[in-house]
C-alpha cells in the first residue's frame, strides 16, 4: 500500500490524499461503509459502486469468523470473492468486540476468550490467530488486535490496557510479517492507538504506534460516549504526534459534523455503522439537514428526498413514498433510507477533499457543521 499526500488546508490540518492497494484507489477524506458480516446492509454492490460511489467498505473479523466461516471464505478465494466486491476492504480486528461484548469475555495475556453471540460457543482470539483470520478474509488493510476500552475508564485500567495492546501489536506484527498473503495481492497492517481520554497514554501510545512504521495508523477508543469536545482533543494530539506520510484511521466516527471536526484535524479514513442503522429507523442525512422521515410534516411532500445530493435514491423518490414505505414497514424504505444515507456521506468526503484542494476547506466546514446537523 501506498500513501501520497495531495494538498493540506492553510487554515487547519485537513489534508487530501491518495492510496494506492492492489484492488484500486482511494482519495482522502474517504468514509468507508460497514459491511459487518460481509454486507453494507440492505445495499446491493452494484448500488455502493455505482449509486453511493464507494472506495472502500469493511468487514469484521469476529462476524466473518462465525459465519460464514474461513473454510467458506477460502474456498470462495476470500472475501472479495464471496461478496462479489472488486475494490478495497479493511477489517476490523474485533478488538471492538472486545469492548462490546464485555459480559460474555475475559481478557488475559494470551489473548480474549469470547462466548459466541450466537450459540454461546467458546472462542479464544490472540493477536496470531487474529492474523491468521485476516490474511484468510483477504482484505486489503488489516487492523492490529486490540482492546477498545469504554467511557469513562479508570486511568490505572485504561494504562495497562494500552501497554497490553502494545504488546499484543508486537505479536501481531510478528505473525504478519512471517505470514503470507493468501490470495495473489498485498495486505497491509495498521496499528491501533489506545489510551483512553488521558492525553499522557494518548501521547505514549501515539508515538508507540508511530514507532512501528507501518504503512498506515488507526486511531481507537473513541466515539464511546465520550463528550465531542474530548473525541477532539484526543484526535488533535495523536494526529500531531502520528506521522505525516501516513494515512490515519479514525475508527468508528460518526455524525457529519464529527467527519468534518476531525478532518479538519489531520484524520484521513473513517467508518461508522451511524448512516446505516440510522436510515432503518427514519434518520435522513441531506444537504440541508436532519430528516426525521417518519413525521407527519413529510406525509404529503413529493419532493425528491435530497434533490441537489444527486443519485438515483436521493432524487428519484419523493419523501412522501419514502414515509409511506417505512411505516408501513416495507423492506424497500429501509434500501431507499440507506442508499440516500450512504450517497450523502459519500458526497461529503467528496466535497471537504474538493474544498481541501482548493484552500477553502476551513471556512466551508464551519457554515456546514451548523447546516447538515439541523434537525428540519
Amino acid at each position: 500500500m501506498q500513501f501520497n499526500l495531495v494538498a493540506t488546508d492553510a487554515q487547519s490540518k485537513a489534508r487530501a490524499g491518495l492510496v494506492q492497494t492492489d484492488h484500486g484507489p482511494i482519495e482522502t477524506p474517504i468514509f468507508m461503509p460497514v459491511g459487518t458480516a460481509g454486507t453494507v446492509k440492505a445495499v446491493h454492490q452494484r448500488e455502493l459502486k455505482e449509486d453511493i460511489k464507494a472506495e472502500i467498505i469493511l468487514g469484521n473479523t469476529y462476524h466473518l469468523y462465525l459465519r460464514p466461516g474461513l473454510e467458506v471464505l477460502e474456498n470462495a478465494g476470500g472475501l472479495h470473492k464471496f461478496n462479489g466486491w472488486d475494490r478495497p476492504i479493511l477489517t476490523d480486528s474485533g478488538g471492538y468486540q472486545v469492548f462490546s461484548l464485555a459480559g460474555t469475555r475475559k481478557i488475559k495475556e494470551e489473548g480474549v476468550k469470547f462466548r459466541s453471540h450466537i450459540d454461546g460457543s467458546a472462542l479464544d482470539f490472540t493477536p496470531e490467530n487474529v492474523m491468521d483470520t485476516q490474511r484468510t478474509i483477504g482484505a486489503d488493510i488489516v487492523m492490529a488486535f486490540d482492546e477498545c476500552t469504554p467511557y469513562p475508564c479508570d486511568y490505572t485500567y485504561a494504562k495497562h490496557s494500552m501497554e497490553r495492546t502494545h504488546r499484543w501489536l508486537q505479536r501481531c506484527v510478528d505473525r504478519f510479517d512471517s505470514t503470507e498473503p493468501k490470495y495473489g495481492y498485498n495486505q497491509t497492517l495498521f496499528p491501533i492507538v489506545q489510551g483512553s481520554t488521558y492525553k499522557d497514554l494518548r501521547v505514549q501510545s501515539a508515538e508507540t504506534i508511530a514507532g512501528f512504521g507501518r504503512e498506515g495508523n488507526a486511531i481507537g477508543g473513541l466515539s464511546v460516549g465520550e463528550p465531542a469536545e474530548m473525541m477532539y482533543e484526543m484526535t488533535e494530539l495523536v494526529c500531531d504526534i502520528l506521522p505525516p506520510d501516513k494515512p490515519r484511521y479514525l475508527m468508528g466516527v460518526g455524525t457529519p459534523a464529527n467527519i468534518l471536526e476531525n478532518i479538519a484535524l489531520g484524520v484521513d479514513m473513517f467508518d461508522c455503522v451511524l448512516p446505516t442503522r440510522n436510515a432503518r429507523n427514519g434518520m435522513l442525512f441531506t444537504t440541508q439537514g436532519i430528516v426525521n422521515i417518519r413525521n407527519v410534516r413529510w406525509a404529503n411532500d413529493h419532493s425528491p428526498i435530497d434533490a441537489e445530493l444527486g443519485g438515483y435514491a436521493s432524487t428519484f423518490y419523493s419523501k412522501a413514498y419514502l414515509r409511506h414505505l417505512v411505516h408501513a414497514g416495507e423492506m424497500l424504505g429501509a434500501q431507499i433510507s440507506s442508499v440516500h444515507n450512504l450517497t450523502f456521506y459519500m458526497w461529503l468526503v467528496k466535497q471537504a477533499r474538493a474544498q481541501i484542494l482548493q484552500g477553502t476547506f476551513r471556512a466551508w466546514k464551519d457554515v456546514m457543521v451548523k447546516k447538515l446537523m439541523t434537525r428540519l
